[in-house]
């Protein structure tokens, strides 16, 4: 006779009454996905028509329409006078596509790194990539350099960015292995070194070089040109087509890494797949902007709270959500202070801040009040 357990014993319970099945559960948590999704998807296209359309030379937005329409060989009705074309296709047109780009890449690489971390509060800056960045672009500034005309700061962020990246991973291995505790103490240090580096190439610039220098660290979107959006886009879509890869090992790295890796993940190769792909997004994403803040934060809990942790909805709306945000914060600071322009940063620090200090009061409410 064979012997069994008592967990083999015991039936399953009935569920109680009234509470719902897992797969209704399921089906219900799949269409709030989906409908999320698709909100976003229309939010994006009116926010992005609103913002080609506003500005010193209003076009209505039926007439923005019209002209992608015809751009892109679908009808349109008639053509628009040469001024009106003229400011879309080569002013506001650029502009909007690399805010999508740059707010698509920034929040992808937020939720990424909050699911690699198993932290809600962790964002790209905090494996040093954002001021690893800052760091190449901050000393092209100071030193005059143009080997690449002005193609010489972008590609220095991005190439400091990812050397930051390694020396950071490099730096927390032991053992074949790097720990999160690691990589963030390691980050916490490169980031003082970085901010020492920026400090000393803005204390010894010139008033000309300290200019650029303060006007990029504040973020922009106004030297948007085709030739950028060509440059960024193949990052932002690798790093995009990659995401799909990485969602349900993700998930199960969320029960913890032990039970990951008895599910079959390979939480280490997983991990450094995914930071190359974090400080590719972030280091391309600071090239072309500058820094932008809380982006790669906020949008991943605003996307969380709606549709839950599931990174198969996460990942896809935290890239329509960061295009989105980042958008509609391009046209706020184009309109705020017009004719001026407030820095993008600014306008994304000025939301993000209350945002981050009421998610930490929301947090602490949770866990029985504040120290």
């Amino acid at each position: 006779m064979t012997l069994r357990t008592d967990r083999e014993h015991r039936a399953p319970a009935p569920p109680a009454e009234g509470a719902p099945d897992g797969s209704r559960v399921r089906r219900a948590t799949a269409l709030r996905g989906t409908v999320l999704l698709l909100v976003l998807a229309a939010g994006l296209v009116v926010t992005a028509l609103a913002a080609a359309g506003v500005g010193a030379y209003p076009v209505p937005p039926l007439e923005v329409l019209g002209s992608v329409l015809r751009g892109l060989g679908l009808g349109g009705g008639e053509a628009l006078d040469p001024l009106t074309d003229e400011v879309l296709w080569n002013v506001r047109f650029p502009r909007v596509v690399l805010a999508a780009i740059v707010g698509a890449s920034l929040a992808l690489a937020g939720a990424m790194m909050q699911g690699i971390f198993g932290n809600p509060l962790a964002e790209p800056g905090v494996i040093g990539v954002s001021s690893g960045a800052t760091v190449g672009a901050v000393l092209v500034i100071a030193l005059g350099a143009s080997a690449l005309g002005y193609w010489t700061v972008i590609a220095a962020a991005f190439a400091s960015g990812m050397i930051t990246t390694v020396l950071v991973y490099t730096l927390s291995r032991s053992g074949g292995r790097a720990e999160v505790v690691t990589l963030l103490l390691t980050g916490i240090a490169v980031n003082a070194v970085a901010g020492a580096l920026i400090g000393s190439a803005t204390y010894f610039s010139e008033d000309a070089e300290l200019r650029s220098i303060t006007n990029w660290q504040m973020g922009s979107l106004a030297a948007a040109t085709w030739s950028k959006v060509v440059a960024a886009l193949p990052f932002a879509a690798a790093g995009i087509a990659a995401a799909p890869f990485f969602a349900r090992r993700l998930d199960l790295l969320a029960l913890g890494e032990s039970p990951a890796r008895h599910l079959g993940v390979d939480v280490e190769r997983m991990r450094q797949a995914l930071i190359v792909v974090i400080a590719m997004l972030t280091s391309s994403a600071v090239a072309f902007a500058g820094i932008i803040s809380f982006v790669g934060l906020v949008v991943p809990h605003m996307v969380r709270m709606v549709a839950g942790p599931g990174h198969r909805v996460l990942l896809p709306a935290s890239v329509l959500g960061g295009a989105l945000v980042l958008v509609a914060a391009d046209l706020l600071a184009r309109v705020a202070a017009a004719p001026q322009e407030v820095p993008l940063g600014i306008i994304t620090a000025l939301i993000g801040g209350p945002f981050f200090f009421w998610l930490l009061y929301r947090t602490r409410a949770r866990q029985g009040g504040w120290a």
